[in-house]
Parts: structure tokens; C-alpha cells; sequence
């Protein structure tokens, strides 16, 4: 019986990982790659963000994880579980979610083209991979929900990095 419980507990192992990987994967390419194709001039179908404001939230979001912009975590202790619960489940975002840590007008553009933003999202993601590759075990702290491994935060940004297509009309 102990036999086939860590035959089975391998086996999700090995699923997580898979698919941890090609969340990765989907981050540091198809993201990039369906970002690259829009135009910045696309309507976003919900939220106040242009596409160029859009991306560079997300290299925000990045920093979090990769250690550049470490934060406090706001979200009180006894909603931390079903928080954590949340982004580690295959739920979407809702539309127009709200972030408190944003003001109801998107900050205007700090990089000169939507060429440049993709640039700086892409070394975000780079350095997010070598900031938990040269630390094995570490975690970093989402202001929402709470302290995050590698595994955790790629679901994360998988899960915000959809939201995000989402909100361009950009199929998921």
C-alpha cells in the first residue's frame, strides 16, 4: 500500500514539473511572441491599461519575483490560504480584478516603444529563472498571495500573463 502512494506521488510529481515547465515555456515565448504581434493601438476589452502599460506591469509583477522588488505582503493572514489556493488553481482572473496597488489611471509609459517594453519583459523573465535557478529553495513574497517558491510563481505569472491576453481579445 505505502508502495503505490509514493508511486502515485512521483507520478503528480513529475506531472507538476511538466507542467510547470510549459508554463515557462509559454511565458518565454508564446506570451512574448502573441505580445509582439499585437498592435499598440488594440482596444483593451476591459481595464484602462494600453498594451504598452500592460506589459510593463507585468515586468512589475516580474520584479517581484525575481527578487529586484521585494514586497510586503498586504493580504491579511487569515486570507492567505484561499488566496494561495486561488493562484495555484487553473481559475481565471476576473475582468477588471481590482489591484490596490495600482491607482485607477495607469502610470504613462516609462520605455519609449512597445519594442522596448517587450525587451525589458524579457529580461525580467530571464532574470526571474536565474534569480530561483542560483537559490534553490527560495521564495518571494507577492503582495496578494504571500510567500511564493519557483513553482508557485510561475503559476502565478502564468495565470496573470492569460489574464492579460484576455483583456486584448488575445485567444488563450
Amino acid at each position: 500500500m505505502q508502495v503505490d502512494f509514493f508511486l502515485m506521488y512521483f507520478y503528480f510529481l513529475s506531472k507538476s514539473i511538466t507542467m510547470n515547465q510549459e508554463k515557462l515555456e509559454f511565458l518565454r515565448r508564446t506570451f512574448v511572441n502573441q505580445l509582439k504581434a499585437l498592435s499598440p493601438d488594440t482596444p483593451p476589452a476591459f481595464g484602462k491599461m494600453n498594451v504598452q502599460q500592460m506589459i510593463e506591469h507585468m515586468s512589475d509583477s516580474i520584479r517581484y519575483a525575481n527578487g529586484k522588488d521585494p514586497q510586503p505582503i498586504i493580504t491579511p493572514d487569515e486570507r492567505l490560504g484561499p488566496m494561495k489556493a486561488f493562484i495555484l488553481s487553473e481559475k481565471d482572473f476576473r475582468p477588471n480584478t481590482p489591484n490596490s496597488l495600482m491607482s485607477d489611471t495607469p502610470p504613462p509609459c516609462r520605455n519609449a516603444s512597445k519594442d522596448e517594453a517587450i525587451a525589458e519583459l524579457e529580461k525580467e523573465i530571464q532574470d526571474f529563472v536565474e534569480y530561483f535557478e542560483s537559490r534553490p529553495g527560495i521564495t518571494a513574497n507577492n503582495p496578494f498571495f504571500g510567500a511564493l517558491n519557483y513553482a508557485e510563481w510561475v503559476q502565478g505569472l502564468h495565470k496573470h500573463a492569460l489574464h492579460h491576453l484576455r483583456q486584448f481579445s488575445v485567444a488563450v
